[in-house]
């Protein structure tokens, strides 16, 4: 397992440039096969994923980044599509009061009479019972709404406030093989019951000036919760998101990534491109709605690189 150096910020030394988006797919050099890839260093051998004969316990992922637009959602949902691609069973925890992971799936969130808010805070509501079948066979959800902004208050209050996501999901982990939390942008105790219910940390970093920033403070929050809370929490990876080849300024950010966090990178990136968008409104991965493009292509590499993680 690929450990994260720790201790200092992390610094870029890049001038400001300016930045345009990828009209559509990247060549598909950039995603998979042999050479360089985009993180400038040779990919790495990735097995074919093992069939399986039978399902569960759950690898709980967390998506964590405190900073806001960096694809966290968009990357939550197209991860687990392409891992259900490759015969696993997924269930997707929308851990975020914006509930865009529930609207990014078509489920219209606001309308929700119960939602992940009420069992974490009413002992009498089941999780079997909230949780919704999504358009993708074998990846079910967990949705939220602004209900859950409440229970950030009601929590601190309550013994073993940290766990409280642990204890709502462990009831169904044995019926998935992965459960990926969709992390709201801050590092409050939301994040903290989600890193302390996970077993590894998927961190999706954007390929910009600012990116490096605050990974430095996240980084010191999964220490401490590894410390204190959670020992069995691992960095699994860090994925490189907004990726635009045309532009200096990327593959420079690029450079200064892979240099920082080496081989806990993943090989694969993804790229800037108006089919994430296009997404959003059909309430569907792109892994079904263009299943064809270098944006799908993009993330059933990643499903790969996890699963052999």
């Amino acid at each position: 397992m690929s450990t994260l150096p720790h201790g200092g910020a992390v610094e870029l030394s890049i001038a400001p440039r300016a930045a345009t988006d990828a009209d559509d797919d990247g060549p598909d050099e950039l995603l998979g096969g042999s050479g360089t890839g985009p993180t400038g260093r040779p990919r790495r051998h990735v097995p074919e994923p093992a069939l399986l004969d039978q399902h569960g316990p759950a690898r709980v992922l967390a998506m964590c980044n405190q900073k806001g637009g960096v694809g966290k959602t968009t990357s939550t949902i197209n991860l687990g599509a392409a891992l259900t691609e490759f015969g696993r069973r997924v269930l997707l925890v929308d851990f975020d009061p914006q509930g865009a992971l529930s609207v990014g799936l078509g489920i219209p969130a606001h309308q929700l009479d119960r939602t992940i808010y009420n069992v974490l805070i009413e002992r009498s509501v089941d999780i079997h019972d909230v949780v919704l079948r999504t358009g993708v066979e074998n990846m079910d959800l967990l949705p939220s709404n602004i209900d859950l902004s409440a229970a950030e208050v009601q929590l601190v209050s309550e013994v073993g406030r940290e766990h409280a996501l642990l204890r709502t999901l462990r009831p169904v982990l044995d019926a998935y093989d992965y459960v990926l939390v969709d992390c709201q942008p801050s590092l409050g105790l939301l994040t903290v019951n989600a890193l302390a219910a996970a077993d590894g940390v998927l961190i999706p970093l954007e390929c910009e000036f600012f990116s490096l920033r605050g990974v430095a403070l996240l980084i010191d929050t999964i220490d401490k919760v590894r410390e204190r809370l959670n020992p069995k929490l691992e960095i699994t990876g860090i994925l490189a998101t907004m990726f635009d080849p045309r532009t200096l300024h990327s593959r420079e950010v690029m450079a200064r990534v892979v240099e920082a966090f080496k081989d806990t990178v993943f090989d694969t990136v993804i790229n800037r491109t108006v089919r994430f968008p296009e997404t959003t409104v059909a309430g569907e991965p792109i892994t079904t709605w263009a299943p064809r493009s270098a944006g799908a292509k993009a993330y059933r590499q990643l499903a790969r690189e996890v699963i052999a993680r």
